[in-house]
């Protein structure tokens, strides 16, 4: 069956200059590169706003009157998963953004600029955030790296990006067993909000009697004595998690800590959504402190899932690579019932699949519907409880 257009029903007509069949595979465009800069911008700034900043970038970078404006000629690759830019001569690859980190794209005559969110900032460093007060979320301001291009085509360039994201959108729905003719971005918005998140995770966080604040007394150059691990993508507090402790080590001996608790700070110094190795290296410079504070939440060391799957046509939206949750499809029903990439499953429906074949557990998932309850862990955690790891205590 083709609709007017004259495409195959499964890719839907998004209004836009391209064939939303071109957009999946990719297409290219001429251009010249101009430069790049950077701008701090609030979270979510007004169109107006990106407006003028994409002017500032473009004031930056362009030259003077009169002056000579460097340039490079590049190919630039779009698709509803990435926007890459090629040197047009030698192809190699100067940039390459995944179409969801892009927050705006304008067209000012011929020129376009290209402006992508840099990684989200960390609390304890001025490089990545510059905010009176880390905890006011509509006062955080985040680096956006903006792209300026030169190209007769500026036009063309801005609306097929716009169109690569509608597009993006109509697969996603379509990956979650819905189809987009069917569904407007607001019904199938209201669709997951009647679906509470499941994880908990702020309800329990808020709870006053899960937040501790932990004061550990050890010997100048005695190390902490922990394992560390994250917590996984997809939890709403990304921060590491302690998995293993020396045996008599000060983490140990201080009887206040379990296996399973989240840290959120040590000695004042937030980890939340730092990266495991910055952590590793903060808990490493405590070495030669007697006194150590840190704040914990205190979780179990199993996370439970629920996932609420109406019925075979919803994808479950996350995928398993023996045993352990290697993707997770932002905003679907597994991310909403508390899945976590680089968890290990435990238990599918009080299950144990620990031994079972990567196989059984893809058929077992792909054929369960309604309530799925699941028991996850980090698999780094796993590895080290089952002895297959030996622990590096820091």
């Amino acid at each position: 069956k083709e609709n007017p257009q004259g495409m195959p029903e499964s890719i839907p007509a998004v209004p836009g200059p391209c064939d939303p069949e071109d957009l999946i595979d990719g297409i290219i465009f001429a251009a010249n590169y101009l430069g790049s800069t950077q701008l701090l911008s609030d979270k979510t700034p007004s169109k107006n706003i990106r407006m003028m900043q994409a002017q500032e970038a473009v004031s930056r970078i362009k030259a003077s009157d009169g002056e000579p404006q460097p340039m490079t000629e590049v190919d630039l690759f779009i698709s509803t998963q990435r926007i890459k830019v090629l040197n047009a001569d030698s192809q190699e690859t100067m940039m390459d953004h995944p179409l969801r980190t892009i927050s705006y794209i304008a067209d000012i005559g011929n020129i376009v600029v290209l402006m992508a969110r840099r990684r989200m900032p960390r609390p304890d460093t001025q490089e990545n955030e510059e905010a009176s007060d880390p905890g006011q979320e509509s006062r955080r301001q985040y680096k956006m790296i903006c792209h300026v291009f030169e190209s007769e085509d500026a036009q063309l360039i801005a609306q097929s990006i716009g169109q690569a994201f509608s597009v993006a959108y109509q697969e996603f729905l379509r990956a979650n067993g819905i189809n987009p003719e069917d569904l407007s971005q607001k019904e199938y918005s209201d669709l997951l909000n009647t679906q509470d998140m499941y994880n908990d995770d702020l309800i329990h966080f808020s709870k006053s009697e899960n937040c501790k604040d932990v004061l550990i007394e050890k010997a100048k150059g005695e190390i902490l004595g922990v394992v560390i691990v994250e917590s996984g993508w997809g939890s709403i507090l990304p921060t590491v998690i302690i998995a293993n402790m020396m045996h008599a080590g000060p983490a140990e001996r201080s009887g206040r800590l379990n296996i399973g608790d989240q840290i959120m700070s040590i000695n004042g110094t937030s980890l939340v959504g730092l990266p495991l190795s910055t952590c590793q290296s903060i808990i490493k410079g405590l070495k030669n402190q007697s006194r150590i504070k840190l704040n914990i939440v205190r979780c179990p060391p199993v996370t439970t899932v629920l996932i609420r799957r109406p019925d075979l046509r919803y994808q479950l939206g996350f995928s398993v690579q023996n045993g352990i949750i290697c993707s997770l499809m932002r905003g679907g029903i597994a991310e909403r019932g508390g899945v976590r990439v680089g968890h290990r499953i435990i238990e599918i429906n009080s299950q144990s699949v620990v031994a079972t074949p990567h196989e059984k557990i893809v058929h077992i998932l792909s054929n369960a519907v309604g309530e799925i309850h699941m028991k996850t862990m980090p698999a780094a955690m796993y590895r080290l409880l089952t002895a297959q790891e030996q622990p590096i205590y820091i």
